[in-house]
């Protein structure tokens, strides 16, 4: 019988794919285009939480799920969608239809691979310092629309699920320590004084601190009575409980062992995360090689900064600029208005680079103390602009903070960086809408990385501290290819990884903390940066060398950001098709060779 139901199901397969290669392209375009926009619609209501975000408001009032069988439910949607992408052949669809194609299969096939995985049964190990559940719900009043009483309204009736949410993410955490799917001990160790934090900071308050004028005095007052009462009775409780689950029924079964390859999947789980965050199929050891020949490379540039400013060696350089007394940070705000400052002075250098300039928002925060542990941030505003772009800045223990790295980090956060790329992205016209709100790590953060170097190309980093703050801040980029590959598949203690950080002068104390827990807790995440940078300097310096006088930079930024959040060599087969078009009818079309995987050889 089982025989029968499998052989049935690749007949029908095969029916269904010579069908579709029978019908017209319109016929079977359209069909694509339909199942988008059904998966699309799918996840908005699935993920009302993600539909808020991206300013679709029908599912405000909703939390979500964060049962086992939500996540079962969306595993079988996929296995359907699957079914029905890959029975709609791409033969003669434009490049940009077949591209869709492609990424919705992939997305989907990634999908299903992180099902068999079961990564979902650790939701306290998907951010580092110890983030889930409990962080993630106290950033809806910041994350929501409070314009009109129906939003407030929408705001308290997510606000009476939150215990709900709670109890279901307790149930899989049962079911992760049945699987033996657990983080690191310290990591989980976190959450409750988080918990306390958010209780003591009480983040759940602050709609009813900015009602609209135009509200009534009885609205004003039934809102602040419903959500005080809400936050007192069911959320605080409902937060000391969860942290007294962690600290009784949780904790004493997490694991010791740092390396994710630990657990149950071995180096498959580790190579899958590598794959999924980098999207290329580089080995560990092949990206720590390329870590470290980075670090050696970035190393010497830094030497030759510190001659150019007077000083004999890196050393003596680096000595003087971290012992400064003018870039340690006077507040916690002095941070922030550093900031918001270099954020600021390149709004207007944009058109220099390129010539579609986003016009949404964007504004500059402090992380909140029951958050300090995440590093400092991007998150996406609305399509409309309404909401703006908000780049989250971290600032505790500000005193042993630099401003060194400021003016690299907000070119990397706000813009060109972030804000920039996922702005543009958010209101591209003729693509899916999977396309202009999904994305992978090793595109945005290479990005971010590469938008680091473009405020040297326009003449800032004039302070000689703030250029070696670039360079550090690349550094760091490439010190993480060492140490997450060091933890994950060279069995490195947090102790080895502290102290590599220490001498690569990469980063100051507080942040050295934070990242090791973050690469303990997130593994392959953070390679994705220097892969994803390498990869986009290779393209340009690829259409430089090909188009010769014909090449322009600012057509190059915009012809990589048109395209949205794309695979590497996704992104490597767009601009080699770009740089085509770009030359003479007549001109010879040299091969494009992708040297991101040489530079692990000689």
């Amino acid at each position: 019988m089982r025989f029968y139901t499998l052989a049935a199901s690749t007949l029908l397969f095969t029916t269904l794919s010579l069908a579709a290669q029978t019908t017209s392209v319109a016929d079977r375009l359209a069909a694509q285009n339909k199942l988008f926009e059904e998966s699309w619609q799918t996840n908005l209501k699935l993920s009302p939480t993600l539909a808020t975000s991206v300013g679709d408001y029908r599912y405000n009032d909703q939390l979500g799920e964060y049962t086992l069988a939500s996540v079962a439910k969306r595993h079988d949607i996929n296995v359907a969608y699957l079914a029905r992408i890959k029975a709609i052949s791409p033969a003669g669809f434009s490049d940009q239809d077949l591209l869709s194609h492609d990424l919705f299969l992939r997305n989907l096939k990634e999908n299903l691979d992180d099902y068999d995985l079961k990564d979902y049964e650790m939701p306290l190990s998907s951010s580092g310092g110890g983030g889930g559940i409990h962080t993630g719900v106290a950033d809806l009043p910041l994350s929501m629309p409070f314009d009109t009483v129906k939003h407030y309204e929408d705001y308290i009736a997510r606000l009476h699920q939150i215990p709900r949410a709670f109890l279901q993410t307790e149930e899989v955490l049962k079911i992760g320590v049945k699987d033996h799917l657990v983080p690191v001990r310290f990591i989980a160790e976190k959450v409750p004084s988080q918990c306390a934090g958010v209780v003591a900071a009480n983040p759940f308050f602050i709609p009813i601190k900015k009602f609209p004028a135009s509200f009534s005095e009885a609205d004003k007052k039934r809102l602040t009575e419903e959500i005080t009462n809400t936050v007192n009775n069911e959320i605080f409780p409902a937060y000391k409980q969860f942290s007294a689950f962690v600290t009784n029924d949780y904790i004493p079964y997490t694991r010791t062992a740092l390396s994710v390859e630990s657990l149950p999947g071995g180096k498959r789980r580790y190579q899958a995360a590598l794959h999924r965050f980098t999207t290329t199929d580089l080995t560990a050891p092949q990206i720590h090689e390329i870590g470290l020949k980075e670090v050696d490379r970035i190393e010497a540039e830094m030497a030759v900064l510190a001659k150019a400013n007077g000083y004999k060696d890196l050393a003596t350089f680096r000595d003087h600029v971290e012992s400064d007394p003018k870039y340690v940070p006077s507040s916690e705000q002095s941070i922030v208005d550093d900031f918001a400052r270099y954020i600021a002075r390149m709004q207007p250098k944009l058109i220099e680079l390129f010539t579609v300039i986003p016009k949404a928002p964007v504004t500059v925060e402090a992380i909140p103390d029951f958050q300090k542990a995440a590093a400092t941030h991007y998150q996406t505003g609305t399509p409309d602009g309404k909401r703006p772009g908000r780049v989250s800045v971290a600032v505790s223990d500000y005193g042993k903070r630099s401003f060194i790295n400021d003016e690299a980090v907000a070119y990397h956060e706000g813009v060109p960086g972030h804000h920039m790329q996922l702005s543009i992205q958010q209101t591209l016209t003729g693509l899916p809408e999977f396309r202009k709100h999904g994305g992978n790590s090793a595109y945005t953060e290479g990005w971010g990385l590469y938008a680091e170097q473009l405020g040297k190309e326009i003449g800032f980093y004039e302070d000689p501290g703030s250029d070696y703050g670039r360079l550090r801040s690349e550094l760091f980029r490439a010190v993480r290819l060492v140490v997450d590959t060091g933890i994950h598949d060279m069995g490195w203690s947090r102790e080895q990884v502290v102290d590599y950080m220490r001498k690569s002068h990469a980063i100051d104390e507080p942040t050295i903390q934070a990242e090791t827990d973050r690469y303990i807790s997130g593994p392959g995440q953070a390679c994705s940066y220097k892969l994803g940078q390498l990869k986009i300097r290779e393209l340009r310096e690829r259409a430089q060398q090909q188009l010769g006088p014909a090449f322009n930079i600012r057509t190059f930024h915009d012809e990589i950001l048109s395209g949205g959040s794309l695979p590497l060599n996704l992104l490597d087969a767009r601009v080699d098709r770009w740089i085509k078009s770009q030359l003479p009818a007549n001109a010879a079309v040299p091969v494009g060779v992708s040297t991101l995987a040489n530079r692990v050889t000689h």
